[in-house]
């Protein structure tokens, strides 16, 4: 994704905000908010927001899982399914 295009200065949000949130929301591009010529913040739309909270989310499951197999922490599956089934019935 070049961002290149996607970077504005804050007077530009001040100026534009009824079309950057128009365009946040049609392009589902982040937007990059410079004041006095430095990145400040990144813009951008509900939906994109929560896939990216969503890929967070299933990348520290991932994080955790590899964890515990690091230090050991396994068993194996069908003593799981074993275990699951008897506190079931």
């Amino acid at each position: 994704m070049k961002l290149t295009n996607q970077i504005k200065p804050i007077s530009y949000l001040k100026a534009h905000a009824a079309d950057v949130v128009r365009d946040l929301s049609e392009q589902r591009q982040p937007l990059i908010i410079t004041q006095n010529g430095e990145a400040k913040m990144v813009l951008q739309d509900i939906e994109s927001y929560e896939e990216t909270q969503e890929t967070l989310a299933l990348l520290k499951i991932l994080a955790l899982g590899n964890r515990q197999v690091e230090e050991g922490k396994v068993m194996p599956a069908g003593s799981v399914l074993t275990r699951l089934r008897n506190k079931t019935s």
